[in-house]
């Protein structure tokens, strides 16, 4: 399998984004997997702290591994929002392809020392891994918020990016460009969408050059995605769309099966239900190469 930095580097001159979709138990990896093979595109498959502490960290490594042989479409893993050196190391040695370490909390100095250092120890296990650092405000929690988290949001500069690229040596960036994690109640209900300020985007990628990452996708507007890429977004990170998916299906499926207690029978829809909300963005962010195939 190609690495995850060769893949990148074709798909961003191909114009299109790698989907990167949040999973916590095996229901999400079967419903993330089965999407990208239909639709045919790489995909990357992340997990937070919380997420691997649940699922496992070398677990979930296996699993996935086990699931590359089986696919014909690159799948490849990552340790989202890692906020130790000790948590980044344990996903190198488990074999993750990226780990992103977040430590965009901290004065932008300190951010710079905690991420030099994570990378350094990550690049000592292995070379190839990305390292993906964050700088600016996109809130947290990949849950339903009752308001917009804009109260203390901190766009990242072109220039504070350049500064953080250049003294980190990371591999990718995570600016906050109006994205935010999490939904709120109206984007659920599909009356708002976010939308990102695609010219800071622009601005940002000439200043870096390096491999963009859009976290908080869930909710934005179609079209600002498409921009978005274009601008120089290389990956996409999803999530709450995939657990609003699950929690509504589970809770029909358990409905329409009161007296079912065999869980493979009460999930079999829910995996269908969040594959097909991880197909719809997989197609979104690959419809320049669908474009460009049927010209």
């Amino acid at each position: 399998m190609d690495s995850l930095r060769s893949v990148l580097t074709r798909l961003e001159a191909e114009g299109v984004g790698l989907g990167h979709f949040n999973v916590s138990d095996l229901v999400f990896v079967k419903a993330v997997v089965a999407a990208a093979g239909q639709v045919g595109v790489p995909v990357l498959v992340g997990a937070s702290e919380g997420e691997r502490d649940f699922f496992g960290v070398r677990q979930l490594a296996v699993v996935v591994n086990s699931l590359r042989e089986e696919f014909d479409v690159p799948i490849f893993l990552n340790a989202d929002h890692t906020h130790s050196l000790a948590k980044a190391v344990e996903a190198a040695k488990a074999g993750f392809d990226e780990i992103i370490v977040d430590f965009s909390a901290l004065p932008f100095a300190q951010n710079v020392l905690s991420t030099k250092e994570a990378l350094e120890a990550v690049k000592a296990i292995n070379p190839a891994i990305l390292v993906e650092g964050e700088i600016g405000d996109i809130g947290t929690g990949s849950e339903i918020h009752e308001k917009a988290q804009n109260e203390f949001k901190k766009l990242t500069t072109a220039e504070e990016a350049r500064q953080f690229v250049e003294s980190t040596g990371i591999d990718v960036l995570a600016p906050a460009v109006g994205n935010m994690h999490g939904m709120v109640e109206s984007m659920v209900e599909g009356k708002t969408k976010k939308r990102l300020d695609i010219e800071r985007i622009a601005q940002i990628k000439k200043a870096t050059r390096v491999f963009l990452t859009l976290h908080g996708g869930s909710g934005t507007n179609d079209d600002d995605f498409r921009r978005a890429i274009a601008a120089g977004i290389n990956i996409i990170h999803v999530s709450t769309e995939l657990r609003v998916a699950w929690r509504q299906s589970l809770e029909g499926s358990l409905a329409a099966q009161p007296k079912e207690v065999v869980p493979y029978k009460i999930l079999r829809p829910v995996v269908d239900s969040v594959a097909e909300v991880v197909g719809s963005r997989l197609r979104l962010f690959n419809e320049e190469r669908t474009t460009k195939s049927a010209a």
